[in-house]
């Protein structure tokens, strides 16, 4: 069977890089930083978090040419910023008001029904807006790695025929269910590598991934925002972020080593076309 990198019309060796950019759409800071480390940097797509406050401004700015897919979105981990589902799911809401904080709390509440109606609302709505959407990414893993929720992931790709990211460093027996080997079986594209690592800044982990590349597609994700007080008042993690815009916009370090890998810079949208050539 065919490698993802040769169905993508390259050589099974070639070693293949999405560097994509989580959270757009959560505040007007990631806002200008997504979108200018798509168009100004080295970044090759980016995910809208459909129900945050921001997410409108972000559609408003979207061009055609930018690879944009859609960040599932049940948990809101701000303490002070808050937001909710754009559907009707009491299941998804916290006593704080907003999605819940933490990933254990949305697993010990949530209505699979409910976050089936949720998420296809958030695809549908970004559609709405005019987003020609890519891809599908969850937000903290919340959909991931636990089966009842994982149908969903897998039903929606099925559905609007898009690729989704799947970790590539958690196995089956750790996760308790082979969500690879389900997702592959139901012809939805994900790929090759994926480190399922959430430190806030990225720089020494994305110069270790890109030294250590392998072939075939790696994503390599980041998470840019400029910096504003609205970021920093956001979350400790706000310098991360901060720092994670320079590193994809103005980090040479990055540039040569991207160079010296022999390395490809592809998007989600090659992924989509794959999936949907079949």
């Amino acid at each position: 069977m065919a490698s993802l990198a040769e169905r993508l019309g390259y050589e099974s060796d070639t070693k293949l890089v999405i560097i994509s950019c989580d959270d757009l759409g959560a505040c007007h800071g990631a806002n200008i930083g997504v979108y200018g480390a798509l168009r100004e940097g080295l970044a090759t797509c980016a995910s809208i978090m459909v129900p945050a406050p921001w997410a409108r401004d972000a559609a408003l700015r979207y061009l055609p040419t930018d690879d944009i897919g859609v960040h599932l979105t049940l948990n809101c981990e701000y303490v002070a910023y808050r937001f909710g589902p754009i559907t009707h799911a009491p299941s998804l809401l916290s006593g704080e008001a907003g999605f819940p904080r933490h990933i254990a709390d949305l697993w010990e509440h949530a209505d699979p029904e409910e976050v089936l109606r949720e998420c296809r609302a958030q695809i549908e709505r970004a559609v709405a807006w005019g987003i020609d959407v890519t891809h599908l990414t969850p937000h903290l893993t919340a959909i991931t790695l636990r089966p009842e929720f994982f149908d969903v992931y897998l039903e929606l790709a099925v559905e609007f025929r898009v690729p989704i990211r799947l970790p590539s460093t958690i196995t089956a027996d750790q996760a308790g269910f082979p969500f690879r080997s389900l997702a592959a079986d139901q012809g939805v594209v994900f790929p090759d590598h994926f480190d399922h690592d959430w430190r806030a800044g990225s720089r020494d982990r994305v110069y270790d991934e890109i030294r250590n590349l392998q072939p075939g597609v790696t994503e390599i994700h980041v998470q840019p925002a400029i910096d504003t007080p609205e970021v920093r008042a956001l979350t400790d993690a706000a310098p991360g972020w901060i720092d994670d815009y320079e590193l994809v916009t103005n980090d040479s370090a990055l540039e040569k080593l991207l160079s010296n890998s022999g390395a490809t810079l592809i998007g989600y949208r090659q992924l989509r076309d794959v999936m949907r050539a079949v």
